[in-house]
């Protein structure tokens, strides 16, 4: 079956393959940038089943993508839609999918036919709390949709209030409270400079000073954010961007521990994505992996926003994917022969500027079935049968 019969959802026809996809104009481009696939956490069904896997195994599977704008969506007429044998797996992102509308439209304008992009499907595993998702992230060049190579930048200011009422950062509930809350005082921030290299000496006055976790948290945040929008001006910011979010995460258990006492919860870290982000755009997966899985450590079960969790576990799984990729490359096959195969989930070591330790993965033998499957070492009994005998033992 051609292509753009998937794209349309015909079933199975009598005409012959060559013949059919002959006439089906299909332009793969190439690119080493990564381009995230989001929402398909309501499309983990479908992700199974192309992954070929089933639930709880790892999983690296390479696939071709197709970009399929979706004019009529009643969401965003901008939405671009992302689909793996004629199934849609996710979507772009809002702001991606406005900024690379018009170049994807002329491209396949000029082509005749449809945009495709190399991807892979990443993710699965087997943690204490359930089976892992699968996450999807395409290759690109963002030049070929009219765009320029993404810079990692923030979503929001500190503080910008969030549409769905749930904390965000953090920041406009501890202003709020500031008032009646002496154990920390945020009237620093209006006292800023507007000029970023101001701002910053400021702010590590400030840092040298205040003692009170959460003031620090969110001073720490803020000098991240101008020592990042500062990477033009002078050429030491990102140098000192990568040391300032070191300390940061040097005083995270102490500031988490304030959030837990004041909350309950533990808001945005955003240090963690945007350090992930970062080593990602680096091509340095190891760092990439650690500091997903620190945060994610830090974050447990306590996280006031569970799309951040998300978030750094589909990084983490994009990172595991490629150093695997790298250590085993006889591994490696042809995009038209997608396959599935089992990822390395040890943990690395800490790295400089960090503290504490985070959980391990652990594999055990099911006395069942003797099959080995991977859990998150945790104290307590350990489970002696797979996720598929405990189901099939509970039907």
């Amino acid at each position: 079956m051609g292509l753009l019969d998937r794209l349309r959802g015909r079933r199975e026809s009598s005409v012959p393959a060559r013949a059919e996809t002959s006439a089906v104009s299909v332009s793969l481009l190439g690119g080493q940038d990564d381009l995230e696939v989001v929402g398909e956490l309501a499309y983990q069904d479908a992700l199974w089943g192309l992954s070929g896997g089933t639930v709880g195994d790892r999983i690296r599977r390479h696939i071709v993508a197709v970009l399929v704008p979706e004019p009529t969506n009643p969401y965003d007429a901008n939405a671009i839609a992302v689909q793996i044998d004629g199934q849609v797996i996710g979507y772009l992102p809002r702001a991606t999918a406005q900024e690379y509308l018009p170049g994807l439209q002329h491209s396949m304008s000029v082509h005749g036919g449809c945009v495709a992009l190399r991807g892979v499907i990443v993710g699965g595993g087997y943690y204490d709390d359930g089976p892992g998702r699968l996450g999807v992230w395409l290759e690109h060049d963002p030049a070929d949709f009219g765009a320029r190579s993404a810079a990692s930048s923030r979503s929001a200011p500190l503080g910008y209030p969030n549409a769905d009422g749930v904390m965000r950062t953090g920041f406009t509930e501890a202003w709020l409270t500031d008032a009646e809350d002496d154990s920390y005082d945020l009237s620093w921030f209006n006292d800023l400079p507007e000029a970023d290299r101001p701002a910053i000496a400021k702010l590590r006055e400030l840092l040298a000073a205040d003692p009170d976790p959460i003031d620090r948290h969110f001073q720490f945040a803020e000098l991240e954010t101008r020592l990042y929008q500062s990477r033009e001006l002078y050429e030491a910011a990102l140098a000192e961007y990568d040391e300032a979010c070191a300390r940061h995460d040097a005083e995270m258990e102490s500031i988490c521990a304030a959030f837990m006492a004041k909350w309950g919860k533990i808001p945005l870290l955003d240090t963690y994505r945007q350090m992930a982000v970062r080593q990602q755009k680096k091509k340095d997966w190891q760092a990439c992996k650690w500091w997903a899985e620190r945060g994610l450590a830090l974050y447990g079960q306590r996280a006031a926003r569970e799309e951040a969790v998300e978030d750094l576990i589909k990084r983490r799984n994009r990172a595991l994917a490629k150093l695997e990729a790298a250590a085993r490359p006889e591994n490696r096959v042809r995009l038209e022969r997608p396959h599935t195969s089992v990822v390395s989930a040890t943990p690395s070591g800490g790295m400089p500027g960090t503290s504490g330790s985070y959980a391990e993965l652990e594999v055990l033998v099911c006395q069942e079935c003797n099959c080995r499957f991977e859990r998150l070492r945790v104290r307590g009994r350990k489970p002696t049968l797979c996720p598929t005998c405990r189901a099939a033992a509970k039907a």
